[in-house]
């Protein structure tokens, strides 16, 4: 089987998101997918098989597969772009979130999420204690969002993995209003095997809908303040969001192992 190692919304190598990617002609076993997922032990494993006009696309993590996710679809948008059919600029995907676009623009590939609501939500007390700080306010969608007073609050929480798991939504964000990009925020999912995914594209499918409210401005710049660091090009329309960024490989290989 081969497979592709890409770093998603990256300007150059061991910055942005590594995702595996193992572009396939027919589905493995579930499981097999599973085990190839937490061998690799990255925040994602894409999987992706030819159907009709696109491909169908599933996202696992090392301990479970998940219904969206952004820098992983981006890798393998970037994959086919390059080296599947490299004359291809618009690459759909049927995936557990519907059909998601991708379009290559030069050296960028433009996706386009759903948004997801967000529902105010009590700033509790194992709210405070799992993050280390009293965020201003919180939101519940998918994930749950936290907002920070300021940029250095997100770059210097160092939260507790255990007491995260303990809160509402699948990942966690914190966020906070940046000051040479719009917003800048840090995601964590210990829930699902990553203590924090370095740039992770479905959190900004909750963080770009509150700061293009709260901001009122619909395109921002957001920068995902990990140790590797990712900066996510974004544009709220309507309940849609657009993350665009840039990708570069880093590995490719093959899996030999008997599944």
């Amino acid at each position: 089987m081969k497979y592709y190692v890409v770093d998603a919304f990256a300007e150059k190598s061991f910055e942005g998101n590594p995702a595996a990617i193992c572009v396939l002609d027919e589905w493995p076993p579930d499981d097999a997918m599973q085990k190839i997922a937490m061998e690799n032990n990255l925040s994602e494993t894409a999987f992706t098989v030819k159907q009709g006009d696109g491909y169908r696309l599933r996202w696992f993590t090392p301990s479970e597969e998940i219904d969206l996710c952004g820098h992983a679809t981006l890798a393998t948008a970037y994959v086919i772009a390059n080296f599947i059919e490299p004359d291809r600029k618009v690459i759909p995907f049927q995936t557990a979130s519907g059909v998601l676009v991708v379009t290559r623009k030069g050296d960028f590939y433009e996706l386009d999420f759903p948004s997801y609501e967000l529902n105010p939500t009590p700033v509790t007390d194992e709210i405070s204690a799992a993050l280390g700080i009293c965020p201003l306010e919180a939101y519940l969608g998918r994930d749950l969002l936290c907002i920070l007073e300021d940029q250095e609050q997100v770059f210097t929480a160092n939260p507790d993995q255990s007491k995260l798991t303990e809160l509402d939504g699948l990942l966690v964000h914190i966020t906070a209003k940046g000051t040479k990009y719009d917003c800048v925020s840090r995601s964590f999912a210990p829930k699902l095997g990553v203590a924090e995914d370095p740039v992770c594209g479905s959190g900004h499918c909750h963080i770009i809908p509150f700061w293009a409210k709260r901001l009122e401005k619909h395109i921002l710049t957001a920068r995902q303040a990990s140790r590797r660091g990712g900066t996510l090009y974004c544009e709220l329309k309507n309940d849609r969001v657009l993350l665009r960024g840039k990708a570069v490989l880093y590995a490719m290989g093959e899996i030999v192992a008997t599944l």
